[in-house]
């Protein structure tokens, strides 16, 4: 019931994300520990996961959505992943906001898959890493293309990163809120933005 919920939640904030104007929302949706937890919670998440792409494609489209996914994808069943596909190539031509879903993700397994990635490069000889810059690498995240978070919500009063966008989250402003994620709600959301409004951003400077 509580996934259940929480997936609804999901539907609300991408909607009012969208109203807002705002160009990207990357969801938490299963991380790469999450593994551990009963198989029989895992396959009720995964199972939720699919129903819900299949139901609310259409919608995002209609709602110049754009889906997309970050993480180890292949991770998980053909069907699903197949899921995945179809939605992302559904709304691949869309230009409104960018909402990404966070699955089998972990900014530490990021890092280092971009480093492999890197690597096989290197090994072909087709890069020379030695005059790059931030942005060189930033093009083998999982969130090339994407910007970096201006804000980052943890609900249920968490107060840790929990392996999170770790390189994308250098500058990012930070809004902890007790409330559960599936009682977080549009309302929840424009307080956080309210206080994200207030904040003075240096980026060090």
């Amino acid at each position: 019931m509580g996934h259940r919920s929480g997936a609804r939640t999901v539907d609300i904030i991408t909607e009012a994300c969208a109203r807002l104007g705002i160009e990207a929302l990357t969801l938490y949706a299963f991380s790469t520990e999450n593994w551990k937890r009963p198989r029989e919670e895992v396959n009720a998440l995964m199972a939720l996961l699919e129903d819900n792409l299949k139901r609310n494609a259409k919608k995002l489209h209609d709602n110049n959505i754009r889906f997309n996914v970050i993480g180890r994808v292949d991770g998980f069943s053909e069907p699903l992943r197949r899921e995945i596909d179809r939605v992302r190539d559904l709304t691949s031509a869309n230009t409104g906001m960018v909402l990404t879903l966070a699955l089998n993700y972990g900014g530490r397994q990021e890092i280092l898959d971009a480093m492999k990635g890197i690597f096989a490069k290197m090994k072909e000889g087709s890069v020379d890493v030695s005059s790059w810059n931030e942005k060189d690498f930033e093009g083998f995240l999982y969130t090339s293309g994407l910007p970096d978070p201006d804000l980052v919500i943890r609900t249920s009063g968490e107060k840790r990163i929990s392996n999170f966008l770790l390189w994308q989250s250098a500058y990012a402003e930070f809004y902890v809120t007790d409330t559960l994620w599936p009682d977080f709600d549009a309302g929840q959301l424009q307080k956080a933005l309210d206080e994200y409004a207030k904040r003075e951003r240096r980026f060090g400077g």
